[in-house]
């Protein structure tokens, strides 16, 4: 069921990579990360320190618990870094009801003096901001100025989670298990729908009421309350791909508080349209496009040119794995889609490209392992065979709770035009991915929210808006339409390829968010790196 998300791409850590790839409209988990770290459990090694740090802000009498709430700081395992946890209510509409707790940490500023927090997210819908934390590196000016706080929005990570399937195996079966019947035929389709309504009531019954307030509008709120016990007045946030929807919708909810706000990546809203995945499809095509003519300047490059013959031969040959029938050694079946997830992986940024490389070999010699090495990593399974995060669910769970516009064409006429838009990894990867998607929330039993959002967030502080030209998970066209519709929204752009620019090596873009952030320059034109 890969769907494609929109985080953070994988970075190279000491460490093993995980995860990153599949959103509708961006992709995830990747998000999970992001760092290439485990989530690990953040014990309270020494006794807390309690902080009455919030702001004196007025807010309703049955909001108070939750804006008014002291913060309890202890060391997590990551040296350097205080955890904490929080209370919120499952529904913001009845802060009077059943409650969740939200996890957070932070890497105190380094000048011992903090201007104020400044809160991060990686993406997702999923990714854990305390994992993006643990390899966050900002610039000097940010390190020094700011506690940077990460977070992990309700549903995801070390916060109260959502839960669906309990066995790996059944998880094995919904991300990379094969079908009796071929991909297109009425045999797949029920298939398909079987093991989506299975996964939708595995999350009803494991999950409970959270999953009826997984949307982001909930998550913004639970943001806003953060920022408040924080002792900040307004909101200093930098988001990466699905974390500028989150920063979006608190534009939209708090105009009046954003602070210093970077949506880097950034998902266009409403979040999850049909034509963003349409956009999304042809964005890994043209990032294929764009590895396959540096591949082919290399004299082992597993297919030839000219582009349009290595195009065609790279689709033929992912399309072979579903009559070779290729088992991993623990007797997975590998398919076509699964390879598309494990080259899709690899196109979050440029380092990685040579991983595609192996990955096609890996195809043309019948060995599965490399492939669903990669695939794995992606869905955050360890070579045990369990899985670290619950970030498939979450990025599902959102997807079909986000009130979206409603342009979907159906199932058969959605595959034909995604095939369409991305004829060569698009083609093969919909019946994972759009139609996964389409079968799940076709069943999802929660009304979505009816709230209007204004995101024009009219009166907002300047928020600069990051885009990079061959984006393949968010594509640049997003960032452009983004900075129009916000009332105070100001583009810059990155040429260049991969997912997000930010703190990846592009002086230009650092200096532009380093200047804003620590001296709030904002630029006076639409800059260009």
């Amino acid at each position: 069921m890969s769907i494609r998300r929109s985080v953070t791409p994988p970075r190279r850590t000491s460490v093993h990579r995980l995860g990153a790839l599949r959103l509708l409209a961006g992709a995830v988990v990747g998000a999970l990360l992001l760092t290439g770290c485990v989530s690990a459990a953040k014990p309270k090694i020494v006794p807390p320190t309690t902080l009455s740090s919030h702001t004196d802000e007025q807010v309703a009498p049955e909001l108070e618990p939750y804006y008014k709430q002291d913060v309890s700081w202890a060391p997590c395992l990551d040296p350097g870094m205080q955890c904490a946890d929080l209370i919120a209510p499952v529904d913001w509409a009845n802060p009077g009801g059943e409650r969740i707790t939200l996890a957070i940490a932070k890497r105190p500023a380094e000048s011992g003096k903090a201007r104020g927090s400044m809160l991060i997210n990686p993406g997702g819908p999923g990714g854990s901001g305390i994992e993006f934390l643990r390899g966050f590196q900002g610039s000097k000016g940010v390190m020094s100025d700011y506690d940077v706080v990460g977070f992990d929005p309700r549903g995801v990570g070390e916060s109260t989670p959502i839960v669906c399937f309990t066995d790996d195996r059944d998880r094995d079966r919904m991300l990379s298990g094969t079908f009796r019947d071929p991909y297109g035929s009425a045999g797949w389709e029920k298939e398909l729908d079987t093991r989506q309504k299975a996964w939708v009531d595995a999350c009803v019954k494991n999950t409970g009421p959270l999953l009826a307030h997984i949307d982001t509008a909930s998550v913004s709120r639970d943001l806003d309350m953060m920022r408040a016990v924080l002792g900040d007045d307004k909101l200093n946030y930098l988001g990466i791909s699905f974390g500028t929807y989150i920063g979006s919708v608190y534009a939209a909810l708090f105009p009046a508080k954003v602070g210093r706000m970077v949506l880097d990546g950034a998902v266009e809203p409403p979040y999850g349209s049909f034509e963003s995945s349409v956009r999304q499809a042809a964005g890994f095509d043209r990032a294929f496009a764009a590895y396959l003519t540096k591949c082919l300047k290399s004299a082992d490059c597993p297919v030839q040119g000219p582009l349009a013959k290595a195009k065609k031969q790279a689709h033929d040959l992912i399309l072979t794995v579903d009559r070779k029938k290729l088992k991993a050694s623990d007797g997975r079946l590998l398919d076509s889609s699964t390879v598309v997830d494990a080259i899709a992986y690899n196109l979050y940024a440029e380092f990685s490209w040579d991983t595609v490389t192996e990955v096609l070999r890996a195809v043309k010699k019948g060995d599965a392992g490399p492939v669903f090495e990669q695939a794995d990593s992606s869905n955050e399974r360890l070579p045990d065979g369990e899985y670290f995060g619950r970030l498939m669910d979450v990025l599902v769970a959102v997807g079909c709770a986000e009130p979206t516009r409603d342009d979907s064409p159906g199932l058969q006429e959605g595959i034909d035009r995604i095939s369409k838009a991305a004829p060569v990894l698009g083609s093969i990867g919909v019946y994972d991915n759009f139609a996964a998607s389409e079968k799940a929330c076709a069943h999802w039993p929660y009304p979505k929210p009816t709230e209007t959002l204004d995101f024009t967030a009219p009166g907002a502080a300047p928020i600069l808006v990051l885009g990079t030209t061959g984006d393949p998970a968010t594509p640049y066209s997003q960032a452009v339409a983004l900075s129009k519709l916000l009332s105070s929204g100001v583009l810059v752009t990155h040429k260049g390829e991969g997912h997000g620019a930010y703190g990846r090596g592009v002086g230009c873009i650092d200096g532009i968010v380093d200047d804003y952030f620590v001296r709030g320059k904002v630029p006076a034109s639409q800059p260009t790196c």
